[in-house]
């Protein structure tokens, strides 16, 4: 089996650690949030299939399911609504939304993940999406041939720029210390220091241009690029 990415949303954690693991054990890589909110901070394009609930605090599953569908990134997105409102008002406004199934609480876990398979080989099936690829909103990198582009006009990175902007990006909104980076990116060359990853950042964000804000600095922590 592919390696698939899940992200289950839902106000219930212990429905999310229940969902997170019997999914894992079916092969499939799951993130979990407890909010539309907390999801909406992560980059929901890297996901094949979102499980959603629908009646949550501020952000409900329909409005978020709006929100992504409005969005060239996220639009194709498979999306399995899972909620306990389950009148044939909801299941149509869910359906008309432009989700791809609506189970209704409580279910079993094997009828999620039988839903899950059905979904995937419908909408994509052995047809993975280019993993090469990196994107957030329209900064992208090309993983393979090295490059970075913003409104698809190509930005010159040297390798190492390169290098963190990946990072960073793959792991969005998670703060790497100055040492991280040394270690992760510069390895074994004992040449440099933490000034040199400060340098390094500020050239970073002037190349990024509108995206540079996104490359934030957590004082006492380190560097994420954080989607805003």
């Amino acid at each position: 089996m592919q390696e698939f990415r899940i992200l289950v949303v839902d106000d219930e954690e212990s429905l999310c650690e229940i969902l997170k693991f019997n999914l894992e054990q079916a092969g499939y890589i799951v993130d979990t949030a407890n909010s539309a909110e907390e999801a909406l901070t992560m980059n929901i394009a890297a996901y094949d299939l979102l499980l959603l609930d629908v009646m949550m605090d501020e952000i409900s599953g329909f409005q978020m399911a709006s929100m992504l569908k409005k969005s060239r990134l996220t639009d194709k997105i498979p999306i399995i609504f899972c909620t306990a409102k389950d009148t044939e008002t909801d299941i149509l406004k869910g359906l008309g939304i432009g989700a791809d199934d609506y189970i209704s609480k409580p279910f079993s876990v094997k009828e999620v993940i039988a839903r899950v398979k059905a979904i995937l080989r419908r909408t994509g099936g052995d047809v993975k999406k280019d993993t090469n690829i990196l994107e957030y909103e329209t900064l992208s990198l090309n993983i393979i041939k090295k490059l970075a582009f913003i409104d698809k006009k190509a930005v010159v990175l040297t390798k190492k720029e390169f290098e963190i902007l990946h990072l960073l990006l793959r792991n969005m909104n998670k703060v790497f210390s100055r040492e991280d980076l040394l270690e992760k990116v510069w390895g074994n060359d004992v040449y440099v220091n933490d000034r040199t990853v400060d340098v390094h950042i500020t050239r970073l964000r002037k190349k990024l241009i509108h995206y540079g804000k996104n490359v934030v600095t957590r004082l006492g922590y380190g560097y994420c690029f954080e989607s805003q």
